[in-house]
């Protein structure tokens, strides 16, 4: 093999030698220099020990970020001088021009310029979850989410209100879910003289769904969901159809507003309460310090004659405009001033027909026993069926002063609420000021059988809720933003300074719970409301990770959203009171005032499908009731 090589070397005498002269050849060729020419350290160069070393000094140069071409773009001369030196093999004077090149020549690297990433466009805004706990601090207008909701309408009284209840209807049924629905409800007026004040019978018909909000997803669709458009179901054409005939049968109709009104010359009413047992009693808290019962059966029969929804004129028109109507009663009928200041706390007993239960900010609580039948069939079995029959008249009661101000707050012993046992007849409970709840047996007057006080920093506990379907669990609601839940099973402590445990505790409102009520047909779910909003909660809820439970501290923390929080309604404020309809799954009422201080109330009737609302115009065939306008959710 021929290794030829560039190389160039010199002898002692300055002949040039080439490595081609000396190299080329077999294995056996030998070095023809002289030994006495050969340098001492020199080694002898064998087929084994070739010598391949470069006798030049290498150059090495600091590298440059510039490149070859960036180097010599400027002249021609250079890389004409570099190029010739390396075809002649001068390897030294390459890197010298290259050498002088580079210093002549070099210069800082030029940077790429800066991409724009804008294109013209703003840069995102940063975006925030909004909580609602912490309430609308930056001042901007809340979008209502309509899918959110099956059904919502709102309307505004004439005068502020503190206080609704529900009046159930005796002929339309239990468990509604078609549309139209209709709600009857009672309201009490704050107004800016005492003369004007009055109770105001309140029916709202033909309230149809959100347009577009759709209906409950059929067997198909559930299964189409999780099978993909390939999947078959069985009865397709079926369930298209029946699908299709029901949104057909349902029609878009305006809703309507009727009313009735009962002067109160009791001032201000605090409190409403409609009589399970007979839902033409209510029972009203006036701020002059006196309860009043009303007879609305009246305004109930001319309301059923005129309010009839369009399908429900086809079938039942006859019917109702031959019914009967009982004789109109506008002033109360029954008026008990024996407590010594207005109050709050007023009670129907769900047990005992006819039993009712009011208290006073001074901690008197008396007890009251209908003297003769209280339900519509027991009337109608006594005195018959005749409209001049009646049997309320100031005769209808007696009542008996039963617990007075005691214990550790008498400095401010006020009792803000009282709920009668779902399932025992003659227990009560009773929430006060300074912090604590009481349970009465009106078997032992005179004193509390149990007393707790629940917030051991003394806030007021302003509303309770006895569960009606699970009759151990009392929830109530504090002027501190906490609301709880406790086992009455253990409820009384043996340390009474020890307040008892709740079954569960939440912190995150940030302003008092003014009302709070439990669902009538699930046992798990409540409505909760403060000034902010109205919440609903299930209870039955937990965290999928036990891990990431919230331990007590976080609990307590205010503004953390909980699991258990399904549902927020807003859009109002200073929210006082909130109801389940008792024949509409999932239907609610509450009651605020509507954002920018409005000077009147709002009541808002929210359904929610997994929780739902939009806004209606609110038609009214009384010219007296233009002024009003109503807000319900479902």
């Amino acid at each position: 093999m021929v290794k030829n090589s560039k190389r160039k070397s010199s002898d002692d005498s300055g002949a040039i030698v080439s490595d081609n002269d000396s190299h080329i050849g077999s294995s056996n060729t030998k070095n023809t220099t002289a030994p006495a020419l050969r340098s001492v350290n020199e080694e002898v160069e064998t087929a084994d020990n070739l010598q391949c070393e470069d006798p030049f000094e290498d150059v090495y140069e600091e590298e440059d970020d510039a490149s070859y071409e960036d180097v010599y773009e400027s002249s021609g001369d250079e890389d004409d001088e570099y190029m010739e030196a390396m075809t002649e093999g001068d390897t030294s004077a390459a890197a010298a021009a290259a050498a002088a090149t580079t210093t002549t020549t070099k210069e800082e690297p030029k940077l790429p310029p800066p991409i724009n990433t804008n294109d013209g466009e703003l840069q995102p805004a940063q975006i925030k979850t909004w909580n609602p706990f912490m309430g609308n601090t930056t001042g901007e207008q809340l979008e209502m989410d309509e899918t959110a909701y099956k059904m919502h309408h709102a309307l505004t009284p004439e005068w502020p209100s503190l206080t609704l209840d529900i009046v159930p209807d005796a002929h339309l049924g239990e468990n509604r879910t078609r549309f139209p629905h209709t709600v009857t409800m009672v309201v009490g007026t704050q107004a800016d003289k005492r003369g004007k004040n009055k109770l105001s019978v309140l029916r709202m018909s033909d309230l149809c769904r959100i347009p577009g909000s759709g209906r409950e997803k059929t067997e198909k669709e559930l299964d189409d969901e999780m099978l993909g458009d390939a999947w078959k179901h069985e009865n397709d054409d079926d369930s298209d159809s029946s699908s299709s005939d029901e949104e057909d049968e349902e029609e878009e109709l305006d809703p309507v507003l009727e009313n009735y009104s009962f002067p109160h010359s009791g001032g201000g009413i605090n409190r409403i309460r409609v009589c399970p047992h007979n839902p033409s009693v209510v029972g009203v808290w006036g701020e002059n310090g006196e309860v009043s019962l009303y007879d609305i059966g009246g305004a109930i029969d001319m309301l059923d004659r005129s309010s009839l929804s369009s399908n429900a004129r086809k079938n039942d028109g006859n019917l109702a405009m031959n019914k009967e109507v009982r004789k109109m009663r506008k002033d109360p009928f029954f008026v008990y001033s024996g407590h010594s200041t207005e109050g709050y706390a007023i009670d129907w007993s769900r047990v005992t027909p006819g039993r009712l239960a009011t208290a006073d900010c001074d901690g008197n609580i008396h007890i009251w026993n209908a003297t003769h039948p209280v339900t519509p069939n027991d009337i109608v079995a006594k005195y018959g069926n005749k409209s001049q029959s009646s049997p309320w008249s100031n005769s209808s009661f007696q009542i008996e002063p039963m617990y007075a101000a005691h214990g550790d707050n008498l400095d401010n012993p006020s009792v803000e609420d009282l709920q009668w046992s779902p399932t025992e007849a003659t227990v009560l409970a009773s929430a006060e000021c300074g912090g604590y709840v009481r349970i009465y047996d009106i078997r032992c007057p005179g004193k509390a059988m149990i007393s707790n006080k629940i917030h051991s920093g003394g806030a007021d506990v302003n509303v309770i809720s006895w569960n009606k379907l699970v009759g151990n669990l009392l929830a109530t609601g504090g002027d501190d933003g906490s609301f709880s839940v406790f086992d009455l099973r253990n409820f009384q402590t043996a340390d009474a300074s020890i307040p008892p445990k709740p079954l569960a505790r939440f912190h995150s409102h940030r302003t008092p719970i003014t009302s709070l009520e439990w669902h009538p047909t699930d046992e798990s779910m409540i409505a909760v409301s403060d000034d902010n909003g109205t919440y609903v909660y299930d209870l039955s809820i937990e965290e999928d990770d036990p891990e990431n439970n919230m331990n007590e501290e976080e609990a307590a923390v205010e503004g953390v959203i909980p699991p258990q929080l399904l549902f927020v309604h807003s859009g109002s404020e200073m929210t006082k009171e909130v109801h389940w309809h008792p024949q509409i799954p999932s239907c609610g009422a509450d009651l605020g005032a509507p954002p920018a201080n409005h000077p009147h109330s709002t009541f808002h009737i929210p359904h929610p499908p997994k929780h739902a609302a939009t806004r209606y115009s609110v038609a009214s065939r009384d010219p007296a009731a233009a002024a009003a306008a109503a807000s319900f959710h479902y």
